[in-house]
């Protein structure tokens, strides 16, 4: 009946299973580090219509330990959302590189809402879906430069690549980099133009170059 999702970027909801999908169902898709030498993660599993998990509905969480300590953006986690044919969602993260995986089950009768209280949360996402979508477009624009920035960066601290690189450019490139990293470190969610300006004008220094 509700879209079931997780925590993304701190406070967003990252819908996995759009609400009115047929079941029994399997989704899965790949997540990252949120900061370098990382070494667990915090799965939060929602329920909900919204852009925000503050307006949704909180099913569970659970945490997937013991990841190798690595740059952000470097870790792979894959995350699978399963609902079997009596509605009972089985959620589970994957680290790639050692396999170490956790899970949490959650149940019909669980954290879950009633009828009136889903057709309430509906009716708001109706109510501020213009509101939602701005929100929405923001964190796909940062999203985009935060992936962008910190490819760059792992690419150029890679041997193979870094090695090829003149120390000139490397250091523009880096340099670049660190900017664009601070700046998004202070900030609050802005405008989605800005991070598409500051993406551009990455791309201008790093793609010529590698």
């Amino acid at each position: 009946p509700l879209s079931l999702g997780v925590k993304a970027n701190g406070m967003d909801m990252n819908i996995m299973i759009p609400r009115n999908t047929a079941i029994p169902t399997e989704k899965k898709r790949y997540y990252t580090t949120s900061a370098d030498n990382q070494t667990s993660v915090l799965i939060s599993v929602y329920e909900g219509e919204r852009a925000r998990t503050c307006d949704n509905n909180l099913l569970g969480r659970f945490k997937l330990p013991n990841i190798p300590p690595a740059p952000k953006g470097v870790v792979k986690i894959n995350v699978c959302f399963n609902i079997d044919t009596n509605g009972i969602l089985n959620v589970s993260a994957k680290e790639m590189t050692t396999g170490v995986t956790s899970n949490i089950t959650i149940t019909n009768d669980k954290a879950r809402l009633s009828s009136e209280e889903i057709n309430i949360m509906v009716q708001d996402a109706e109510t501020y879906k213009a509101e939602d979508d701005e929100h929405r477009k923001k964190v796909k624009a940062k999203d985009a430069l935060e992936n962008y920035t910190y490819n760059m960066r792992n690419a150029i601290n890679n041997e193979k690549i870094g090695a090829k690189l003149a120390p000139k450019s490397k250091k523009e490139i880096k340099d670049a980099i660190e900017q664009v990293i601070e700046w998004l470190d202070g900030l609050q969610l802005v405008d989605s133009e800005e991070y598409e300006g500051k993406l551009k004008k990455l791309e201008s220094i790093c793609n010529p170059i590698i």
